[in-house]
């Protein structure tokens, strides 16, 4: 599943008059990079949900023949569900046998999403999450053997499950990379309160992580671009352009 449905506010004004997914990088949308990326690993069955511009995507979409893959759109052009919400609407396209990768239309990467796939299948876990040690205020906190344990924000101090107190000798401290796999076990935990209708992923998992199995991947790749910014989109657009 690509989430591509989000408002692209911190992109404006590139995102006045067209959805954040659109925008080029070094000449190609960042919706077909994550595509073709997606494409090459062998994902051949793919999920886009669309807001912002959403019918954009859609003409984008047929115009490319759907890039020879498997496309079903989760619509959210009435309302916008956050990440969690995103998923659980997704749901009748994404349950079944297999497990399914998640990732945000405005992440570029070289990540071998073919191997954190087979990693993800062969831990049995309920959730693997991307992550790597880049600065940012907001940290998942994993032990030892990269199970996520809790969330905190350290420019105000909150954490995630609430209530927990977290030692930093004790945890390593990861950033998100907005990429992950879930397997179809992760929805039944959807069903309970308060996980309706809108709501981000991280408080879910952090809700569910003492009884579900939800791991991290830490990663050290320097070619990771979250391209939602201005100023790293900037740097992507000087990257793909250098290959």
């Amino acid at each position: 599943m690509i989430f591509a449905a989000g408002l692209g506010t911190r992109l404006r004004p590139l995102t006045d008059h067209r959805p954040k997914a659109l925008i080029p990088v070094a000449g190609v949308p960042m919706l077909e990079r994550v595509i073709l990326r997606l494409k090459e690993a062998g994902f051949d069955d793919i999920t886009i949900n669309i807001h912002h511009f959403g019918e954009q995507i859609l003409d984008f979409l047929d115009t490319h023949g759907n890039f020879g893959v498997n496309i079903h759109i989760s619509d959210e052009r009435d309302a916008l569900l956050d990440t969690g919400g995103g998923i659980k609407k997704a749901r009748p396209f994404l349950d079944g046998n297999e497990p399914f990768l998640i990732h945000n239309a405005d992440i570029l990467s070289d990540l071998d999403l073919s191997a954190f796939y087979r990693h993800h299948i062969e831990s049995g876990a309920d959730a693997t999450l991307l992550t790597n040690e880049r600065t940012t205020s907001r940290y998942l906190l994993i032990n030892n053997n990269h199970r996520l344990c809790g969330w905190t924000n350290i420019s105000t101090g909150e954490v995630l499950p609430p209530g927990v107190e977290f030692t930093g000798e004790n945890y390593l401290k990861q950033a998100f990379g907005c990429v992950h796999v879930l397997s179809p076990s992760i929805f039944q935990y959807m069903e309970k309160k308060p996980w309706t209708g809108k709501f981000p992923i991280i408080p879910f998992y952090t809700s569910i992580c003492q009884k579900a199995m939800i791991q991290c991947y830490p990663v050290n790749s320097n070619n990771w671009f979250d391209i939602g910014k201005p100023e790293t989109l900037t740097k992507a657009d000087a990257f793909y352009k250098a290959l």
